[in-house]
């Protein structure tokens, strides 16, 4: 569903809430990375880099917003300086395992890991961020459940870790670090294991009653559980703790996104909503790049394109923007069919990007953009390497499909058709058409080329096709005329030889006929009835050797068709004539 463009005041000529002075303690930096107010934490930490140079801490921090930011060079640069203040530091090895799994590096993050792991001792947050390193979505976009399911393993290691024993000998003995039963609700809610997650969550909250955080979390849950009332309670909950809480105020707006997409009836209502929360979002963020694309990514999820080819522009625009504007750019331009500029934006951003921030989705915009530019050969390259990517991209082989049949290479055209009708669940009975016809054309150009090639055409290519078309006829609700034609030109081809007839393709042929004569024949369907009466006509004249039945049929097919060439050869046989009419 494409959601109005109201939406679009919500990241323009606002006045941002911001701050020249800023607290230099750690704990309002890390205040400020869980607020997402990303730029200001930077700004923080640089400083407590300077000023309290010898806690690697720190340098920790700086590096997992940077992290944040997407800027991993410069993380894992900060993180080596925070282990050459504090060699033992756990949580710097944690930073250049999570650098290092970003970068593909399994064995260098392993390691780095298990260092971490190593100097932790009862320190909870080396286990809790190396979870967030594994949680940390894929170049897909997603949590791959090996990954929650690791972040699971090593948060419940840091649980027995960290664990406080109590007075009470019955009481449960288990870490006392909210931040940490959040991590494992999270993990434990993208492996759709809800009731766990809830109870995580509870023990952050029942931990730490002041947390806007795990209210939100929780929110989050029944949001995706679409229980969209009380995830608004809990995002309400949260800002009751903390009203300056921006998450708080982006998941609602993704959740009234959602809520609209699934209650039609109230769409209106909850797209305006959305915008109104986001408005509140971006304003207590730092309206920095970052936070701009942010905004961004949540006008992809809303289909608001007009509005992110404005923002996007604005970016690229900013002497401090990130090269990811280009991306949206490109996003934004083929959806708005600006494909000349979409095209200049993608090739720009995947060309100049680190190859690690390239994701599936950008190769899958960027071939589109190609196929709408007729550069067909390159676009299916890229639809291609969008599905090398993103296996799940399945209905990206329609188009592929689409892309090879106009290129006339048939064969792989049917072939992507085939694989599109197996793997999608938007398939039609277009699709197995298209299938079918690219198949028939693929034997029709390889049997009229074997006087050049030399070589038989490839008669399983007839068996394909005609698959195609009898799962049509056995679905459809009535036969389809157009597929009873493709029915008769396959077994026509069936024959053994192509100057007589069997008579293979005669029911269809008929079937045609009998659809086309119940309707009332349109001009564009006279030569196909001129085919269908000619073949009959040859089929009369030389199986059944019924010259009456030969002439009305050939007849027919010149009265449809004057200039049919089987049609005026059979009357220059017969000397011109027609016994009926």
């Amino acid at each position: 569903m494409k959601i109005i463009s109201k939406i679009a005041a919500a990241g323009l000529g606002l006045v941002f809430i911001g701050s020249s002075v800023f607290a230099q303690s750690l704990a309002d930096a890390k205040k400020a990375i869980d607020a997402e107010q990303l730029q200001k934490a930077k700004s923080m930490l640089k400083n407590l880099v300077v000023t309290q140079s010898t806690k690697d801490e720190n340098y920790f921090y700086l590096g997992w917003v940077y992290i944040k930011q997407e800027y991993n060079d410069s993380a894992k640069v900060v993180f080596q300086k925070g282990l050459n203040v504090n060699p033992k530091s756990a949580l710097n090895y944690a930073g250049l395992g999570i650098v290092a799994r970003l970068d593909k590096d399994q064995s260098s993050a392993t390691n780095n890991f298990n260092q971490a792991v190593a100097l932790a001792g009862k320190d909870s947050k080396p286990f809790v961020y190396i979870a967030k390193g594994y949680l940390l979505p894929q170049s897909n976009g997603k949590v791959a459940p090996a990954d929650a399911t690791a972040a699971l393993d090593v948060l419940n290691k840091g649980n027995v870790a960290s664990a406080t024993k109590g007075k009470d000998k019955n009481a449960v003995v288990q870490s006392t670090d909210p931040e940490l039963f959040i991590t494992m609700g999270e993990a434990d809610r993208l492996l759709l294991k809800s009731n766990d997650a809830y109870t995580n969550f509870s023990t952050a909250l029942t931990l730490d009653p002041q947390s806007a955080g795990a209210n939100v979390a929780l929110g989050v849950l029944w949001k995706y559980a679409d229980n969209f009332e009380d995830a608004e309670k809990q995002f309400k909950a949260g800002l009751a703790i903390d009203p300056n809480y921006g998450p708080a105020y982006r998941e609602w707006a993704e959740t009234d996104l959602r809520w609209a997409q699934s209650n039609p009836s109230k769409a209106s209502e909850k797209v305006k909503e959305a915008a109104d929360q986001y408005k509140k979002y971006i304003s207590l963020t730092d309206y920095s790049p970052e936070s701009q694309m942010r905004y961004a990514d949540f006008l992809i999820n809303a289909g608001d394109f007009k509005t992110l080819q404005q923002v996007a522009a604005d970016l690229a625009k900013s002497a401090n923007s990130n090269l990811r504007a280009y991306r949206y750019l490109g996003y934004a331009a083929f959806e708005n069919k600006d494909y000349a500029a979409g095209l200049t934006a993608m090739e720009t951003w995947v060309t100049k990007a680190d190859p690690k921030r390239v994701i599936p989705r950008d190769y899958l915009y960027l071939g589109r953009l190609e196929l709408a530019s007729n550069k067909d050969s390159v676009g299916v390259r890229d639809l291609r390497k969008a599905l090398e990517l993103d296996t799940t991209q399945v209905d990206v082989y329609g188009e592929i499909a689409k892309s090879l049949f106009k290129e006339q290479k048939y064969i792989e055209a049917g072939d992507a058709y085939k694989v599109f009708i197996q793997k999608s669940r938007k398939t039609t009975l277009n699709d197995y058409l298209s299938e079918g016809m690219s198949y028939y054309k693929a034997f029709n150009t390889q049997y009229f080329n074997t006087a050049k090639t030399k070589a038989a055409p490839d008669t399983s290519l007839l068996t394909k096709a005609d698959t195609a078309f009898s799962y049509i006829q056995h679905k459809a609700s009535t036969p389809i005329a157009i597929v009873a034609l493709y029915q008769a030109r396959v077994n026509d081809f069936r024959e053994p030889d192509r100057n007589t007839t069997k008579g293979l393709a005669k029911p269809y042929y008929e079937q045609y006929i009998s659809l086309i004569n119940a309707k009332g024949p349109k001009d564009t369907d006279k030569p196909f009835l001129a085919e269908a009466y000619s073949y009959l006509g040859a089929y009369y004249e030389f199986k059944e050797k019924d010259d009456a039945k030969a002439n009305e049929n050939f007849s027919k097919a010149r009265e449809n068709d004057p200039n049919n060439k089987q049609a005026l050869e059979y009357f220059k046989r017969k000397g011109g004539g027609s016994k009926s009419k």
